[in-house]
């Protein structure tokens, strides 16, 4: 079974700073340093260090070729990685005292998938594959309704929420959401999340719901039973990416056993270990550190 994760790929300026910059405020940084990632290479990468069969398509700059590398490294198949002409995408992260971070992204050449990508992309799939989509990049719905149409497997990270996804395709059409407070907020209306997943069952009754909750720890929701995990206690550094690592190794847990319980614990631990490192992409642990 193949996992086609269709997404992102960022060059990321992350900048150590005491607190979080207000309106007007000039400060200098305590730390500068450049690292891959974006929502879907930082997930293909998970995926991949966790044993899964991973391909990789999106679209990078001329400026994007050490991400190519990276991801092939991990044996992360990129033949489905386009370039374009312009940047590759970028993000301007924040990291305070605490480990907790800001992010501005600029899409770059995420903004440049195309339809016709996604069907030269697509053709290389079959019913049974998997495929992961995130929030960064652009034609999600329509990628959705192809994979679809194909009889893959859909996951949907909806990260960043936008006011509009909630409604489209690649929302409405996933057999599994991975969701933060803030994004299952977005969809069933209440930012209690003891509110907010008996709604969201109600709601989407056919749906696999993974929701993550910070220091709260995680839960699966899905053919009428909750299944919960506690996060393991740490010392954070950087919390850039561990929803991504989280997500990547949930994912190939679930190929692996289909266990959502076991699932919950490995991706747990997996997380728990990216935060006590810095940067996105770099930060995630490789299988046997975990296992």
């Amino acid at each position: 079974m193949k996992v086609l994760c269709f997404g992102s790929l960022n060059i990321d300026h992350t900048y150590r700073v005491a607190r979080f910059l207000k309106p007007g405020e000039t400060v200098s940084a305590a730390g500068y340093a450049l690292h891959a990632g974006g929502k879907g290479l930082n997930q293909a990468i998970a995926l991949a260090r966790a044993g899964a069969e991973v391909y990789m398509a999106g679209c990078v700059g001329a400026d994007g070729g050490a991400l190519l590398e990276m991801l092939q490294a991990d044996h992360v198949h990129t033949d489905c990685v386009e370039t374009v002409p312009g940047p590759t995408g970028h993000a301007i992260i924040q990291v305070d005292g605490s480990g907790q971070n800001c992010i501005l992204i600029c899409a770059g050449a995420n903004a440049a998938v195309s339809r016709e990508q996604a069907d030269r992309t697509l053709s290389r799939f079959s019913a049974g594959d998997v495929l992961l989509l995130q929030n960064e990049i652009c034609e999600n719905d329509y990628i959705a309704r192809r994979a679809k149409a194909l009889g893959m497997e859909l996951w949907m990270n909806p990260s960043p929420i936008t006011p509009e996804l909630p409604g489209g395709d690649a929302v409405g059409l996933a057999d599994w959401l991975v969701l933060n407070e803030l994004e299952l907020a977005a969809l069933t209306g209440t930012e209690a999340p003891s509110e907010g997943v008996p709604r969201f069952m109600e709601a989407y009754p056919h749906k696999k719901l993974v929701l993550t909750l910070g220091e709260e720890g995680s839960l699966f929701a899905g053919g009428g039973q909750v299944l919960r995990q506690p996060a393991f206690p740490v010392t954070a550094v950087d919390t850039t990416g561990a929803g991504d690592t989280y997500l990547g190794y949930f994912l190939a847990a679930c190929l692996e056993t289909g266990c959502p319980q076991t699932a919950l614990e490995r991706a747990a631990k997996a997380a728990a270990a990216a935060v006590t490192r810095t940067g996105a992409a770099e930060a995630i642990p490789r299988a046997e550190e975990i296992f």
